[in-house]
């Protein structure tokens, strides 16, 4: 049974449990997915003085593509500022956000020395990180997708495993298909974010190129419909917490 099915059937933990985190990055595809997915743990953490960092990985550019007049150059800056905006509604310093600039849609392939390349710029961004938050590693989107395995790869780099936690953003409209996860595959639970769905509201509503119809000149730009945001403006955000899924690295690895 999908785990996203049902999902108040799973334990709610109190807002102070953000703390056991320790020191934690949120790992977002692109700018606007820390906010949906993790806008009240980071708001949380935040609050409370913890050590958070957001790592944008891609460049957003594709969200409208066929914009004159938002090439992709003026896109990405517009994004980027619309993150910092975001994580500022969320309590975090601007320089909390790190952006890779990864093309959307453009993530290397694993096995490829990009891939490993993109992977160890990633371990020294994460460096000295306690958890990692991602996307969930079926997020039917190739950049969740893609940043769950580029994550994967850094973590086996890092000197210390991470606790590993993952998040849904898509999986959550094929929540009755086989992307979204199921039952055995992570445990599952609820953080209560009421206290600061406020902020959260006000982190999403910064990413206005995503929310709402400021680049109108691109008829397959994106925005996203109320349907999906509906699955953001809930008192409690879900997380899947898995065991590691990297390999261990050779003996001697340093």
């Amino acid at each position: 049974m999908s785990l996203l099915l049902h999902p108040e059937r799973h334990p709610l933990r109190p807002p102070h449990d953000a703390l056991s985190l320790g020191a934690t990055a949120v790992l977002a595809p692109h700018p606007d997915d820390e906010s949906l997915g993790c806008g009240g743990l980071l708001a949380l953490l935040a609050e409370a003085g913890a050590p958070t960092r957001v790592v944008v990985v891609t460049d957003g550019c594709q969200s409208h593509p066929n914009s004159a007049a938002y090439p992709a150059e003026r896109l990405r800056a517009l994004r980027e500022a619309e993150a910092r905006s975001a994580v500022a509604a969320l309590g975090l310093d601007a320089d909390a956000v790190t952006f890779l600039r990864h093309p959307d849609c453009g993530l290397p392939d694993e096995g490829t020395p990009a891939f490993d390349e993109a992977a160890r710029e990633l371990a020294e961004v994460l460096d000295g990180v306690e958890t990692v938050l991602v996307p969930w590693r079926r997020d039917p989107h190739c950049d969740h997708v893609g940043t769950w395995a580029l994550a994967c790869a850094a973590a086996a780099q890092m000197d210390e495993p991470p606790r590993w936690i993952e998040y849904p953003v898509w999986a959550w409209a094929a929540a009755e298909t086989d992307a979204a996860p199921q039952d055995g595959e992570a445990e599952a639970w609820r953080l209560d974010v009421t206290a600061v769905l406020a902020r959260k509201r006000e982190a999403i509503a910064a990413h206005r190129s995503q929310m709402t119809a400021l680049i109108d000149d691109d008829p397959d730009g994106f925005m996203l419909d109320g349907e999906t945001l509906a699955h953001f403006e809930r008192p409690w955000e879900l997380f899947l917490e898995t065991r590691r899924p990297w390999r261990a690295p050779p003996s001697g690895h340093a």
